[in-house]
């Protein structure tokens, strides 16, 4: 299944907080979701409003982002069909970042904070003290707890993280960027054989591809908590993408042609980072990720800026 979030910063996004500030806004949102795209007049006659109010207010939440309008040809003229974009918004007071030189940026992201997802099973979430959720079952990855997932895994698909674009934000140039994460196969049980072709992708292009050896439970990671059966996947390895301008590498080494111009970074506010296992990958072995709480490295998902 795939589920979009917008995820704001409040201090970035007053457009959409002032979307949301309206009753007759919200219940026009609440409609969308409810029966799907419907045009402005179908809204109107639901809501027992005004066009011309409708009208006013769906201008207001496309701006906002919070929804999307497509124009058809009608009978008479053209009609504006509108869509809702996310099923869920998330207000983030805080995001964790720090420079770590002056011509670098860091950006921790939970990893219970993706704005996207499509999973198949074997699937679950596990927080440093509990599962979340059903396990094996994707409509568990829309569970409010996954806030405070510490492990993901599952077998066929994809989660999506939308990281700040600070550079542009600071009208800076970009001159490489680093997505670091601690991953392994996944498999029932564990095994060290279990070969996964787990690949990255930014603002969607598919940047490269590492293959995980296996799923490793032949110790218990150093910070996987104690109630976290030992059968369990226990830790994984933590790799390095790393694309500049003559391609993109893991861990030191280059493994695709695609490089900074192919993300078009300064068109875009944010930089979305998907991290999942393709339908057609030569070896299929799903994936875990780890995050604080789990594994060897007490760590999210890290983004690096090099500006210059």
């Amino acid at each position: 299944m795939s589920r979009n979030f917008l995820v704001i910063d409040p201090e970035e996004d007053i457009a959409v907080l002032k979307g949301l500030a309206s009753h007759g806004r919200v219940l026009m949102l609440k409609l969308l979701h409810e029966k799907g795209p419907m045009n402005v007049n179908d809204i109107a006659a639901e809501l027992s409003l005004p066009q011309s109010t409708v009208s006013t207010n769906v201008q207001v939440l496309e701006d906002a982002g919070l929804i999307r309008t497509e124009n058809r040809k009608a009978r008479k003229g053209s009609q504006k069909i509108c869509y809702p974009t996310a099923e869920e918004v998330l207000v983030v007071f805080k995001s964790e970042y720090r420079r770590v030189k002056n011509d670098a940026i860091e950006v921790s992201m939970p990893l219970g904070l993706y704005t996207s997802f499509e999973v198949t099973a074997p699937c679950g979430l596990c927080s440093p003290d509990s599962i979340i959720g059903l396990l094996d079952v994707p409509n568990s990855f829309l569970d409010p707890d996954r806030m405070k997932a510490g492990l993901a895994w599952f077998t066929r698909g994809y989660v999506e993280y939308q990281f700040p674009n600070n550079a542009k934000l600071a009208n800076a140039d970009i001159a490489e960027i680093e997505v670091a994460m601690e991953l392994s196969s996944e498999v029932p049980g564990t095994s060290a054989d279990w070969p996964s072709d787990i690949t990255l992708t930014i603002n969607g292009v598919d940047v490269g591809t590492w293959t995980s050896p296996g799923d490793f439970g032949d110790k218990r990671g150093v910070f996987t908590p104690s109630w976290w059966k030992l059968k369990g996947s226990q830790y994984g390895k933590l790799k390095n993408w790393r694309i500049s301008s003559d391609g993109t590498y893991v861990d030191g080494v280059r493994i695709s042609e695609v490089s900074l111009d192919a993300l078009d970074l300064k068109s875009h506010h944010s930089i979305r980072v998907r991290i999942g296992v393709k339908e057609n990958a030569k070896h299929p072995g799903g994936v875990n990720i780890f995050g604080k709480g789990f594994g060897n490295y007490d760590q999210d998902i890290v983004l690096r800026i090099k500006t210059g």
